[in-house]
């Protein structure tokens, strides 16, 4: 098969063995692949435990080949969190992420636990469904899971241009929190609040903006930051 390979080289196309499934995995054959920051910062070394060469990409949509019967011919999207364990809270010792070092979706297939694919939405095309998995995954822990949002809360999602943060701010208001935003672009934060995203928002490159949101919004219930960094800080220190 072809796959997209990192090594001390860069990027390249290059053919390389197809991927073997064992009697738990699927073999899929791969129609959509879609890039995260995580492919981002393992190209440019910024990442840690890298282990070259690798195959990444995250998340991928397509048609299982091989696997269980109720599967094969199935249009399924890839769960890209491997091994989490048995906490729902937090992951276990083996938890790891798709592509790198496990063969990632930039490649014609894959092979991954057959736990790990999910019929595909078929209100979402191809491309919606690779685009879905990490970033959605991630925010809806964030939201549901960890930051318990409910009906009635008010909830800070930062970076709202982000993955991350579009997603989670999506999730909260369809629970009916009520959602601010900040942004460090002014048409990203006005695009958030004309789609009816966000109640209220800032732009973080203003001076006061924590005390600016924090008196429109009456403060908040549970923030989001996908980040990290002095920008949550600055609000929860602000008096």
């Amino acid at each position: 098969m072809r796959a997209i390979i990192l090594s001390e080289n860069g990027l390249q196309a290059e053919t390389v063995p197809d991927p073997v499934a064992d009697a738990s995995m699927v073999l899929v054959d791969l129609t959509f692949a879609g890039l995260n920051r995580r492919d981002y910062w393992i190209s440019v070394g910024k990442y840690p435990g890298i282990v070259l060469p690798a195959i990444l990409g995250s998340d991928g949509v397509g048609i299982v080949r091989s696997g269980p019967d109720h599967l094969v011919g199935q249009r399924v999207v890839i769960d890209p969190s491997l091994f989490w364990g048995l906490n729902e809270d937090a992951q276990g010792p083996e938890f790891s992420i798709l592509g790198m070092p496990t063969q990632g979706t930039l490649a014609e297939r894959i092979a991954v636990p057959a736990a790990n694919v999910h019929l595909a939405p078929a209100h979402c095309s191809d491309e919606e469904c690779a685009a879905l998995p990490l970033a959605g995954v991630t925010a809806y822990r964030a939201t549901v899971r960890q930051g318990r949002v409910a009906p009635g809360c008010t909830v800070l999602v930062t970076g709202i241009g982000g993955g991350v943060a579009s997603f989670a701010a999506r999730f909260a208001a369809a629970m009916g929190a009520s959602v601010w935003v900040t942004s460090g672009k002014a048409d990203v934060l006005h695009h958030a609040l004309d789609e009816g995203i966000a109640h209220g928002g800032c732009l973080y490159t203003d001076a006061d903006w924590p005390s600016v949101l924090k008196k429109q919004s009456g403060g908040f219930d549970c923030i989001i930051d996908s980040a990290g960094g002095p920008t949550v800080n600055s609000l929860l220190d602000c008096a």
